[in-house]
């Protein structure tokens, strides 16, 4: 499952949601609806009791939910209760509201900015930087974040040409660049980090995420000179990328005297805003 956790306001409240690119719909944090339906205090509460309720009248919105990990307040993320648009609208009738029509047509037109986006990625690319903003990133990071995802999307559109499957190579490439300048895979890389669903990228530093795009470049810019064939072709270009990167960071370091290579993630170099409707106690135990 593809998927790109983002956050909405509603009414000057957050609403947790995720893009499955695979099945092409939302899924959205039900505790998050129902707090922006009912301003409940404790909106985990009320869907624990309306759950029970459901699930005693046999509807299939309280036994067919599922759970995906969404960010907390803390910057971790958790198993919580998600509901796809029509599910939403199945809750939304039976929850009592004087925002229900409001909140529909909030759907409706997050669907379409959607479809907007898929159409013109220029409008996806600010809808970045205004989640990011909102996240409480720093201008620069977030101007250097956005470099990369265009030279990430450079980088993939060569790997497609070259007839790379996304599904398996992709993600094998990205370790060979990852692991030739970092010295770690990605996922030793957010383990370093103390992550686990979350992005990497968006928890790199302003260096770090400077020195992957180098990389991603390089690897990108040999790519076109010398049209690679097959996945040997591609990952030699893919480590000679990364060792570009390599050079750079070891240069960087023996500067700075120290390593470039942090442990530190979102947390602790953005500044959230200050309300957040979620908390750690929303984690589904299973």
């Amino acid at each position: 499952m593809a998927e790109q956790n983002e956050i909405q306001l509603f009414d000057g409240k957050q609403v947790r949601y995720v893009w499955d690119e695979e099945q092409e719909k939302y899924f959205f944090s039900v505790v998050d609806v129902i707090r922006v339906l009912t301003d409940s205090e404790n909106p985990r509460k009320y869907w624990s009791v309306l759950k029970t309720r459901l699930k005693q009248e046999g509807s299939e919105l309280a036994t067919n939910c599922s759970h995906l990990k969404l960010p907390a307040s803390d910057g971790k993320s958790y198993l919580t209760d998600v509901a796809d648009t029509e599910q939403v609208f199945r809750l939304i009738q039976s929850v009592p509201s004087k925002k229900a029509e409001p909140f529909k047509l909030w759907l409706a037109a997050l669907g379409q900015e959607r479809m907007n986006q898929l159409q013109d990625p220029e409008l996806s690319i600010e809808q970045a930087i205004k989640d990011y903003r909102r996240l409480g990133y720093s201008e620069d990071w977030i101007n250097q974040r956005i470099k990369t995802i265009e030279i990430r999307k450079g980088l993939t559109d060569e790997w497609q040409r070259g007839g790379m499957k996304e599904d398996h190579d992709y993600a094998i490439l990205t370790d060979i660049i990852s692991r030739a300048w970092s010295g770690m895979t990605t996922r030793e890389y957010k383990k370093y980090k103390g992550l686990r669903k979350e992005n990497l990228r968006d928890n790199m530093t302003n260096v770090e995420l400077m020195l992957n795009g180098l990389a991603e470049a390089a690897a990108t810019e040999l790519s076109r000179r010398e049209n690679p064939k097959g996945f040997a072709q591609n990952a030699n270009i893919a480590q000679r990328g990364g060792d570009v990167a390599h050079v750079a960071r070891e240069r960087l370091e023996q500067e700075l005297g120290d390593s470039v290579i942090s442990d530190k993630r979102a947390l602790n170099f953005t500044n959230p805003p200050e309300e957040l409707p979620f908390n750690d106690a929303e984690e589904v135990k299973e």
